[in-house]
C-alpha cells in the first residue's frame, strides 16, 4: 500500500485523504473493518449533575434522562430557528462528551459556558482528546470513550491524543482515508453542518436531522415547529447523481440551476465506489423532483432525502 496522501484544502485539510485506492477503503468499511484519524474534530466536555437535563433544555435534541452509552446528535439553534452549531455526544455516567466540526469547538464552548446561569454544569474544550472513527467489525478498545457512528455503521472513539498510535497499531485494522468516509456519508443521505448547511438552514430542511419534535421548549423551537406543523419548509436536502462522463467533481458551493435558474447550491461531493459522482444540495422546495439539474457543467438527477411538503427525512437512517 502506498503511504498516505493528504487532504490538501478544504475543511478535512491534513487529514490522510486515501492510501492509494480510496474505492477499495469504502468496501474495507463497508465490510465493517478500517480506521481513520478524525483528528480536525473537536471535543467537548460537559460535566456536572445538572448537565443533562440542562443540554436538554437548550439544544434540539432529547437528552434529559440519557442512558450511559446512547449516542445522540443534537443542535444548538439561534433564537430564529437556524442552525448554529452540532453534537455529536454520548454520556458516560459523569460527562457528557460530543465532537463538534472543526473550528467551532470554542464558539461552541462560550456559547454554552454563557447559558449556564445557576446550573451545575461544567463546559470545557478538549484539546487532548481527538476522535478515531473504527469500522463495526472492529473491536472496540477498553478506556476510550465510543460513540456510535453515522457512517458505515462504526464507532467514534474519543481517544488521547497521545495515545493513538498504541491504539490504532492494536486495532487489527488497516487505515482508510476520509475520502472514503465522505463517499458513505454523502450517500447515505447524512448532512455535515456549515458543508452541506448554511446560515440560513432550519432543521426542518435537512430532515430534522438531529432535532426532537416531542419535546419542551428550547432556542428556535417555535421555528421548527410552526414549520413542521405547517409544512412546505423553504429549501430541501437532496442527493444529486452527477453525470461522471469528464472525469472531475464540481467544486462545493457551486450553484445548481434549472434551466438557467438557480434553485439551489452543492454543499459535500465525492466519488463512491458503486454510485459513482454523488453530491448533497439544498434545492428550493419547489424544485421539481424529477427535473434534471445543471451543476457547473455538469447535468445531474435528483433523489430524494426530504420530503418536500413536510420536512422529514426520508431515509430510515435518520
Amino acid at each position: 500500500m502506498m503511504s498516505a496522501v493528504l487532504m490538501a484544502e478544504g475543511p478535512d485539510a491534513g487529514l490522510v485523504s486515501h492510501l492509494g485506492n480510496p474505492n477499495l477503503e469504502q468496501r474495507q468499511m463497508e465490510s465493517g473493518s478500517g480506521w481513520l484519524l478524525l483528528g480536525n474534530r473537536e471535543v467537548v466536555a460537559v460535566s456536572g449533575p445538572d448537565r443533562l437535563g440542562w443540554l436538554h433544555s437548550i439544544t434540539s435534541q432529547f437528552i434529559e434522562g440519557l442512558a450511559p452509552g446512547r449516542t445522540v446528535t443534537s443542535l444548538v439553534l439561534s433564537p430564529t430557528g437556524h442552525i448554529e452549531h452540532v453534537l455529536h455526544g454520548v454520556d458516560d455516567g459523569l460527562t457528557f462528551w460530543a465532537w463538534t466540526e472543526p473550528g467551532k469547538g470554542q464558539e461552541l464552548v462560550d456559547w454554552l459556558d454563557s447559558m449556564r446561569f445557576m446550573m451545575r454544569v461544567e463546559v470545557a474544550l478538549r484539546p487532548d482528546r481527538t476522535v478515531l472513527w473504527t469500522g463495526s467489525g472492529v473491536p472496540v478498545p477498553e478506556g476510550p470513550v465510543a460513540l456510535d457512528s453515522e457512517v458505515a455503521g462504526g464507532h467514534e472513539l474519543l481517544v488521547g491524543t497521545d495515545d493513538v498510535d498504541e491504539i490504532t497499531a492494536g486495532l487489527g485494522a488497516g487505515q482508510v482515508g476520509v475520502r472514503a468516509w465522505e463517499a458513505l456519508r454523502i450517500a447515505a443521505g447524512i448532512p455535515r453542518i456549515g458543508l452541506d448547511t448554511d446560515q440560513r438552514t432550519i432543521p426542518n430542511e435537512i430532515g430534522l436531522y438531529g432535532t426532537h419534535l416531542e419535546k419542551g421548549c428550547y432556542r428556535g423551537q417555535e421555528t421548527v415547529a410552526r414549520v413542521h406543523t405547517l409544512g412546505r419548509p423553504p429549501r430541501r436536502l437532496t442527493l444529486l447523481s452527477l453525470d461522471g462522463s469528464s472525469g472531475e467533481l464540481p467544486d462545493p458551493g457551486a450553484e445548481v440551476t434549472l434551466e438557467g435558474r438557480r434553485v439551489g447550491t452543492l454543499g459535500s461531493v465525492a466519488m463512491h465506489h458503486e454510485q459513482g459522482p454523488i453530491g448533497l444540495a439544498l434545492l428550493r422546495r419547489a424544485t421539481p423532483v424529477d427535473a434534471i439539474l445543471t451543476v457547473a457543467a455538469t447535468t445531474a438527477s435528483q433523489e430524494l432525502l426530504v420530503d418536500p411538503e413536510v420536512g422529514l427525512h426520508v431515509r430510515p437512517i435518520l
